[in-house]
């Protein structure tokens, strides 16, 4: 073998020298060429002669013509291999050699030897060497005729392999054999099939690995004949050994026994030497201990770090050395440049030469000796490196490579722990061929997923990889590289992993002759093996038909739901059965096909793929659950959590801490773990830390868990031990029984050792002639519920169970045994006995009892069932029914509190009630201290959800949530949170699916638990509540009203009943939206709740719907005022007007208009009261438009101004007018002393502080009108009195009474004719529309029934009430539309119930009845009415006094 020819691996022909694998022949090589002194031109590959084959020749004194051999012979003339003469076929099938190659091959070992053997230098030989070449080459032509044609029945076997495979065939198979100690024994087999199959050796179902006991087993094949030799036997080698035989078509084995004996009475003096530095103990018992181990070990990445133990073992023997084992993780390492082993006799050290994040993990060392094995093991913490840009994430890690082909490789790692404060934006993989320093990047843009397809390769050529995170502040170091991974065929690579050749020693042929070209047919089986949104995998097998030569493939896409294919690999066809493609459209569907091609053509494409959708199919996975951390050490703190829910290719967790209060986590492991459950160290005693979790797969990590509940950090009670195994189980009973099997119950233990019971394992025993037998396991794997069938049993065999309890800390002793049963077939009609019985939410006068139902059903199914009780003390004939007819519930009360009672069910169906269960532990009906229960709430989002608080929690406690005493576990109802002591249970969205009983029960506690029925009346009051939470509702004291100011002012005004600062208010007129400026004036006070808007003035356009909008937060409410036609007319008019007047009342103007009197001196004299003089103001007098000159009877005193017209005569008819002015302004008053007709306006009413006035106005007033009004009882008083103010004539009822309804009339005569107008005083009258806007009260009246006590009522007043009277008040009200009345008492409203009673009668007569008064009917009492125009109340005060009083 040439030195420094390059790796195997990298050869491209398949016939390369491969006589590296004989050292025999590498020695004879290097003879050969040491010897050779020149080159020779000819061609050859392989051995000439043997050796010693050529020593004879140059020792023979005469040149002997010798037979030609083909034959190489080793040193002690055995066969080792064949010598074959090279020939060449034809230049186009020269097997692709360089001329580099091609030199390298003439100057070989094989060439040199033939040129020293078949050349001679004496003429007398040639003519012999003639004939030996024409000989050697006809026999190198028969010998390769002959490999071709096993090569041509080989290649047909491929080609065929479909009629030709089948499964494993032993033809003969290994038999068993007794044998002494210290002899050997070798078993055989031969096997036939076709793939050729893989044959593995087991010793009593344990794979035989001759490399883990060196020297004691070798196995060998040879032509189908497989064997196993064992070296020495000694006693534990009796055993069953097995060989399995399995090839695609299937797997077959076949078993052999060995027995090994021992001399009887034989006893070694002295122990054999050891071998590879074990020996075998002969009865010596050895006894191993681990001294100064090796403690949890914190690294940085980048350095080395030593672990070592020191051990002991006894009795010392100088030659015996243990087994020395180290683990990772439960995986033996072995020796690498990346970790050490030593082993000085007595202490065991590993050394890891370089730290990576991969060599984080538990680590374990394991002794073992021929009598047992001792471990310690001690976990091992490697940090991250200081990233070399701040802020930048950690390096990925665990970086491996899968299904390697010739030019393409798919490589895989984790996601690092750190991300350096911001989200990892993707990763880069690098890759360096083997034998150089260079690294290239293999994607351009960074990758999400954590597995990418490489590809581009060039077979034959060995790489490595490595991985890089970067997020927005720059790039992670680089993982550690992966392992070596030659780009090859698959098949290739296991051809050279497997053994040589059948033959001892090898033929190598270097040239061919070529095959006809064949145009390869259809790839087969071709399927999307994987598909991201950066790339999908394709992945197929080659043809059959495909011909001698090579095969490269194309790939073709077609986007789904069109004809046209594109070629994606035009221009460099790949070469391994998979490919990778990029930019694909992401959410774009294709079909995928693939054509095979070789120097004869292009093939037929494939069948394509089905339309494949490109984007992510892995999720990311779901946070993990709830997090518990749990005190362990001093330093370290066990945390478990609930695993992600659905979570696909989890690859594992990181588990981050935090002190409490510093918000900053940081990681307790480096590399992922799988399961649930942590041991987090390096903490500081006595700090407080909260925990979260994420999980990961290779779509990235999750959203981190809920964090823990804070854990201050000192050692455990127990020293980190907290649990313990539970103690036995009891009640073992029968619940069915058949013919060759029995269903048993038992009762939880008492005591679960502080953690879940994780099982229960059933032991049985026959029980002959009273004498128990030998227990056997009833079950291997742990049962979750107390009922389990133990099957297999003899039927009329009488039988003892016992059972065992498992938590995390172990399996409990087991229980007593049971009572003897017989299995025999139950045939009984009526059912079994129901079990399991469970006693929950106990309170002192109700308990909810759980059953589960009988096994053992009867003839009839079941139908109903009986629950008994009685006194924990009672006697048996005590028991009693708690229902009488049969029941399906399993709720029952009406206990009496602090009795103690114990309970029973039996089951019936139609044949009858069938046999009692057993009963309960004694129950207390009382309820514990801090005993809470489920409240509802509804949040401002109208969220509905249950909570339950608890504050007697362990740490291993957990919130248990149930509907109908069944765990909930789906959550596409219900969404359950805990945080602490408190867990809330969400309805995603509340249905009438989701009616039902939900319970709440907290583990390990003192029964802590309750429950909450939602029936359909509770969820229609939610599902309300819920909807007003959602759209909150502001609540308003008063609606939109308008009432006209001084000057006219118009005011739009509502009162909030309740709003906040923060309250909005937005104003909007015919859905336009007003804003503060010179026309609308804004106010809202928000210590009143008053929201107001005043305009100077209505304008025609101002015609139209008024709306307020307000909003708090999620509450809102808006109302509006409509002011149309005659209203807003109405409102408009009596706006001007009250402009006007104001206007004119800033200057000179009259209190009293124009009038006149006639003295019984038959003088006229016409007056007018004037207001807001000064000594500037004049009077001037008009008469049909013309000054009448003042004389000395002209007076202005008192703000009364006259004008005497002494014997008046027709002449002194007219109009009379006066003008006020001055700087300030002016006002006239007119009077017409003409003949001509008066008239008026209609009676209206007016609601004034005093009480009502009526009222009209008349075109005209002089003394000879004659004013009239008229009443039913009307008598004028001070309370009831008439007027004239200018042209308006007014009635005014001070402080009305019930006597003052009725129909009113004002009737006029001035001598020429009468008018009369009139109103309804109960609000039926003719008055106009604008005054009916806002409510107004008529009367009110208080009558004292007993005592007759009269009971005066105003705005505001008081009266004294006796004890035992009834109080009735009563109040007229009148308004349109019909106004809504509400009593307050003391601010607050008053709910009609049997002491107070509320009547509304015709929609105008209210009334309010005090029944019975007492003292606490003392108070403010107020009436409210409003409508829509505005809100009017009265208050009055009622005091109660006790007739026995003084007072």
């Amino acid at each position: 073998m040439m030195s420094g020819s390059t790796p195997f691996y990298q050869k491209h022909h398949r016939h390369y020298d491969r006589g590296y694998r004989s050292k025999e022949l590498e020695s004879a090589v290097s003879q050969y060429q040491s010897s050779s002194s020149s080159n020779s031109s000819r061609h050859c590959v392989g051995l000439s002669s043997s050796y010693s084959g050529l020593e004879e020749s140059r020792l023979s004194p005469m040149p002997k013509r010798a037979k030609p051999t083909y034959l190489a012979m080793d040193k002690e003339n055995q066969i080792i291999g064949y010598v074959v003469p090279i020939f060449r076929g034809s230049q186009e099938y020269a097997s692709g050699f360089s001329d580099t190659e091609e030199a390298r091959v003439k100057e070989s070992a094989g060439y040199m030897a033939r040129r020293n053997l078949f050349t001679s230098g004496l003429e007398m030989e040639r003519t012999e060497q003639t004939s030996r070449k024409v000989s050697m080459r006809e026999s190198a032509e028969r010998i390769s005729l002959s490999k071709r044609i096993y090569e041509n029945e080989e290649h047909h076997k491929r080609m065929n392999k479909d009629s030709l495979m089948h499964a494993p065939e032993f033809v003969i198979k290994p038999r068993s054999h007794t044998v002494w100690e210290k002899q050997c024994v070798r078993l055989h087999c031969t096997v036939s099939g076709w793939p050729d199959p893989r044959v593995v050796w087991y010793k009593n179902n344990v794979t035989i690995d001759p490399m883990a006991h060196p020297g004691k087993y070798k196995l060998e094949s040879s032509y189908n004949v497989h064997s196993l030799e064992i070296n020495r036997c000694d006693f534990d080698d009796t055993a069953q050994y097995r060989v399995s035989a399995m090839n695609s078509k299937g797997e077959l084995s076949s078993f052999a026994s060995i027995v090994v004996k021992r001399f009887k009475g034989e006893v070694e003096e002295a122990l054999p030497m050891p071998r590879h530095g074990l020996i075998s103990e002969y009865g010596i018992t050895f006894d191993t201990h681990i001294v100064d181990g090796f403690g949890v070990s914190f690294g940085r990445e980048g350095e080395t770090m030593s672990l070592g133990a020191t051990v002991i073992i006894s009795p010392n023997l100088a030659r015996y050395q243990p087994e020395v084992q180290w683990y990772r993780d439960d995986v033996l390492l072995q020796p690498s440049k990346w970790c050490h082993m030593h082993w000085s006799g007595d202490k065991a050290t590993l050394t890891l030469t370089h730290l990576n994040k991969e060599d984080e993990g538990l680590y374990t060392l394991r002794i073992t000796t021929k009598s047992k094995y001792e471990t310690y093991s001690a976990y091992v913490f490697v940090r991250d490196a200081d990233a070399e840009v701040e802020g930048a994430p950690g390096a990925p890690l665990d970086v491996k490579c899968q299904d390697a082909n010739k030019d393409y490789v798919i490589v895989t790692w984790k996601q690092p722990a750190v991300d350096g404060g911001s989200s990892i934006l993707g990763y880069f993989v690098d890759r360096c061929e083997v034998g150089t320093t260079h690294w290239s990047q293999c994607n351009d843009t960074p990758i999400k997923f954590a597995r990418f397809p490489v590809t581009g390769l060039v077979e034959g050529r060995s790489y490595t990889f490595r991985v890089r995170a970067v997020n927005k502040s720059g790039m992670s170091r680089p993982s550690r590289v992966s392992e070596v991974v030659a780009a090859m065929d698959p098949a290739d690579r296991a051809r050279m992993r497997g053994t040589s050749a059948p033959w001892t020693g090898q033929i190598i042929v270097t040239e061919e002759e070529p095959a006809e070209g064949v145009v390869p047919g259809k790839p087969k089986e071709l399927e999307v093996t994987e598909a991201t949104k950066n790339y999908v995998v394709l992945s197929w097998k080659p043809p059959g038909e495909r011909g001698h030569e090579g095969i490269m493939y194309y790939v073709e896409k077609c986007v789904s739901g069109t004809d046209s294919w594109q070629r994606v690999n035009t221009e460099i066809p790949v070469k391994s059965p998979r490919f990778a493609l990029f930019d694909l459209a992401e959410g774009k569907a294709y079909s995928f096909r693939v054509r095979c091609c070789n120097s004869a053509g292009v093939g037929e494409p494939s069948e394509a793929t089905e339309a494949t959708t490109v984007g992510d199919k892995l999720d990311i996975p779901s946070a993990p659950g709830r997090v518990v951390p749990t005190r362990n050490t001093d330093t370290s703190v066990v945390v478990s959590w609930e695993a992600s829910r659905d979570a696909k290719e989890l690859v594992g967790y990181y588990i981050e801490a935090s002190i409490v209060g510093s918000n900053k986590f940081e990681p307790c492991n480096n590399k992922p773990v799988k399961g649930t459950r942590f041991i987090c160290h390096g903490l500081v005693t006595g700090e407080s830390y909260v925990f979260r979790v994420k999980a990961l797969n290779a779509a990235g990590l999750s959203e981190c868990s809920q964090e823990s509940e804070a854990i201050e950090v000192k050692a455990a009670i127990g020293g980190g031990i907290p649990h313990a195994s539970p103690t036995p189980p009891y009640g073992i009973s029968v619940l069915e029984c058949v013919r060759d099997s029995m269903v048993l119950a038992w009762k939880q233990p008492t005591f679960i050792g502080g953690a879940d019971i994780t099982g229960y394992f059933v032991d049985y025993r026959e029980v002959i002639n009273g004498v128990p037998g030998t227990w056997h396991e009833a079950n291997v794997k742990a049962v979750s519920d107390r009922a389990y069938r133990v099957s297999d049993l003899k039927e009329n065999r009488k039988y003892q169970f016992q059972v065992r309890a498992a938590n995390m800390a172990g399996v409990g002793i087991p229980s007593l045994p049971s009572g003897t049963f017989v299995c025999e077939e139950w045939t009984i009609a009526v059912p079994g006995p129901p079990h399991d019985l469970q006693v929950t939410e106990v309170r002192a006068n109700t308990l909810v009892l759980l059953y589960k139902p009988p096994v053992y059903q009867g003839r009839d199914p079941v139908n109903g069932f009986y629950i008994d009780i009685k006194e924990a003390d009672a006697e048996e004939e005590a028991w009693r029914g708690v229902n009488e007819k049969a029941v399906l519930t399993n709720y029952m009360k009406t206990l009496k509190e602090g009795e103690t009672y114990v309970f029973r069910v039996r089951a019936q169906n139609k044949a009858g009630v069938g046999k009692a269960s057993e009963p309960t532990e004694p129950v207390l009906a009382e309820t514990k201290p801090g005993t809470t229960e489920i409240v509802v709430d509804v949040d401002d989002d109208g969220v509905i959800s249950m909570n339950f608080a608890c504050s007697n929690l362990t740490p291993d406690s957990k919130f248990v949530w149930s509907k109908n005493y069944e765990e909930i576990t789906d959550d596409t109802r219900i969404t359950v949170a805990t945080s602490g002591g408190k867990s809330k249970a969400t309805f995603n969205m509340l249905a009438e699916d989701d009616i039902g009983i939900y319970s709440c029960a907290v583990t390990h506690t003192d029964g802590a638990c309750s429950s909450y029925t939602l029936s359909a009346e509770e969820l229609k009051k939610l599902l309300e509540l819920s909807h007003d939470h959602k759209f909150p509702i502001i609540p308003l004291k008063t609606e939109l009203a308008v009432e006209l100011q001084e000057k006219g002012r118009i005011r739009f005004w509502l009162q909030a009943e309740k709003i906040s600062a923060n309250g909005k208010i937005e104003y909007v007129f015919n859905d336009n939206s007003l804003s503060q400026g010179e026309k609308y004036k804004m106010n809202f006070n928000k210590d009143t709740g008053v929201i107001e808007m005043i305009m100077e003035s209505l304008l025609p356009e101002d015609e139209g719907t008024f709306t307020f909008q307000l909003q708090d937060g999620k509450a809102t409410n808006q109302s509006s005022l409509v002011l149309i036609g005659d209203v807003f007319k109405g409102l408009q008019k009596e706006s001007a007007f009250m402009r006007k007047e104001w206007h004119r009342k800033q200057g000179p103007h009259f209190v009293e208009y124009l009038s006149y009197e006639v003295t019984p001196e038959c003088c006229v004299i016409l007056k007018c009261k004037v207001g807001n003089i000064k000594k500037e103001t004049v009077a001037l007098w008009y008469k049909d438009g013309r000054e009448v000159k003042g004389d000395e009877k002209l007076t202005f005193t008192e703000g009364v101004l006259n004008l005497e017209i002494a014997q008046i005569s027709k002449k002194d008819a007219g109009v009379y007018e006066i003008v006020l002015k001055d700087d300030r302004g002016q006002d006239t008053s007119t009077l017409n002393l003409t003949e001509q007709a008066n008239s008026s306006t209609a009676l209206k009413i007016q609601s004034t502080d005093e009480g009502i006035r009526l009222y009209s106005f008349v075109s005209y007033y002089n003394e000879a009108l004659q004013v009239t009004w008229h009443h039913k009882s009307i008598a004028f008083t001070d309370r009831i009195k008439s007027g004239v103010v200018g042209e308006q004539l007014w009635l005014q009822i001070t402080e009305p009474t019930e006597k003052d309804k009725g129909k009113y009339a004002i009737e006029f005569h001035d001598g020429k004719g009468g008018l009369k107008r009139t109103v309804e005083l109960s609000g039926q009258g003719e008055a106009t529309a604008e005054f009916q806007m806002a409510p107004y009260f008529l009367y009110t009246a208080a009558i004292a029934e007993r005592s007759k006590v009269p009971f005066r009522t105003h705005l505001i007043m008081c009266d004294l009430v006796s004890l035992h009277q009834a109080l009735n008040l009563t109040c007229n009200i009148s308004g349109e539309p019909l106004p809504e009345v509400v009593w307050l008492k003391n601010e607050r409203e008053i709910v009609s119930d049997g002491h107070y009673v509320m009547k509304l009668e015709a929609g105008k007569y209210a009334s309010f009845t005090i029944t019975t008064v007492n003292t606490t009917d003392s108070g403010k009492y107020s009436i409210l009415v409003k409508n829509k125009y505005g809100t009017e109340s009265a208050d009055f005060t009622v005091s109660v006094f006790s007739p026995d009083s003084k007072k």
